[in-house]
């Protein structure tokens, strides 16, 4: 009988820590589409997860860090979702391919229009940003989800390195070393220039073949010039033969 209680007590412990695990587990997050890198751009993917039985999702706001403003946010759009896009004025100018940016987006808010994030799903927000900072190694976006039934979720706890996770977590965008590609260089550059020096080669050989059909063209005339001289000559000749021929004959 003991080890019979002590079998139940187990897998109601067992129970209890799964319960509890599956709702700190299950919050709002930010991966990016391949990979986010440090002075780059990226697609990020802002995925809500639906955490109550009896309520769904029909909002979310995702604040962007003051302290590092993007100067580019471009949300997809999502069917059944309306889009908000909030934007505010920069203490300092962002330079960006030779332009000063004065504002940036502040928050992105989707609203339910449509459609709703029911109990048992997540979705998926889809937002292309840049430039990402090259000082960070890290983003923390703070988000609020708001179900139907009037309850607000507010994922705004900085999460500390080395400490327990937050019970509200910011999602947290972590950001990879700086890439070399930089919009048409390395490859596609060396690509071009192989393409300029084929041209240039087709070029040259079409310049050799106009050049040599240009002097068969001049010697052929000048072949035909000496024959048609030749043969006035030799027309003469034999007039002229002919004529005292027949003087000849006369006399």
């Amino acid at each position: 009988m003991n080890v019979s209680r002590i079998a139940i007590a187990t897998g109601v412990a067992a129970s209890t820590v799964l319960l509890l695990a599956g709702p700190a587990a299950a919050h709002v997050s930010v991966q990016p589409q391949g990979e986010a890198a440090k002075g780059g751009y990226a697609t990020l993917n802002f995925k809500v997860p639906n955490e109550r039985d009896q309520a769904s999702t029909v909002k979310l706001e995702v604040n962007f860090p003051a302290e590092q403003p993007l100067s580019s946010v471009t949300p997809e759009a999502v069917p059944g979702w309306k889009i908000e896009i909030t934007k505010g004025k920069l203490d300092k100018p962002l330079e960006v391919h030779g332009r000063k940016i004065t504002e940036a987006v502040t928050k992105v808010t989707w609203t339910a229009d449509g459609s709703k994030i029911e109990p048992g799903y997540f979705q998926q927000f889809p937002v292309s940003v840049g430039q990402l900072p090259e000082d960070a190694d890290q983003m923390i976006f703070k988000a609020i989800q708001t179900y139907d039934n009037k309850e607000v979720v507010r994922w705004i706890e900085e999460p500390k390195a080395g400490g327990e996770e937050p019970d509200s977590p910011a999602p947290v965008l972590a950001l990879s070393a700086a890439s070399d590609d930089h919009h048409g260089g390395g490859a596609a550059g060396d690509d071009h220039a192989a393409d300029d020096k084929a041209t240039d080669k087709a070029a040259a050989a079409e310049g050799d073949k106009k050049e040599t059909h240009a002097a068969s063209s001049s010697s052929s005339d000048t072949t035909a010039r000496t024959l048609g001289i030749i043969g006035i000559v030799v027309g003469i000749a034999g007039v002229a033969f002919g004529v005292l021929a027949g003087r000849r004959r006369s006399a």
